[in-house]
């Protein structure tokens, strides 16, 4: 399973490049500074709501748009966590 901030960090890369913006022309846009954007690319930011929102628009993107893809549909749902959370709550029975 991949880790959904690269999933989302490989989102930000695909759509600031299809817009033809740098990392710091996109940061710019959405009151960031570059190194944050590079570190959401690379998957190593645990992104805040806001700072969602800040990309997306940037972007020009509502947040639906932004997370209907493929990548985020392919992401385990609910039951799959609850799965886990259940087994792992069987070990301290």
């Amino acid at each position: 399973m991949e880790d959904i901030r690269v999933v989302f960090g490989n989102r930000i890369r695909e759509l600031r490049k299809a817009k033809k913006y740098s990392q710091e022309g996109l940061a710019l846009r959405a009151g960031l500074d570059r190194t944050y954007i590079a570190s959401m690319e690379n998957g190593n930011r645990n992104v805040s709501l806001i700072n969602i929102e800040r990309i997306a628009t940037a972007l020009g993107h509502s947040l639906a748009d932004f997370f209907d893809t493929e990548d985020f549909a392919r992401m385990p749902t609910d039951a799959y966590f609850m799965k886990v959370a259940e087994r792992h709550s069987k070990r301290y029975d």
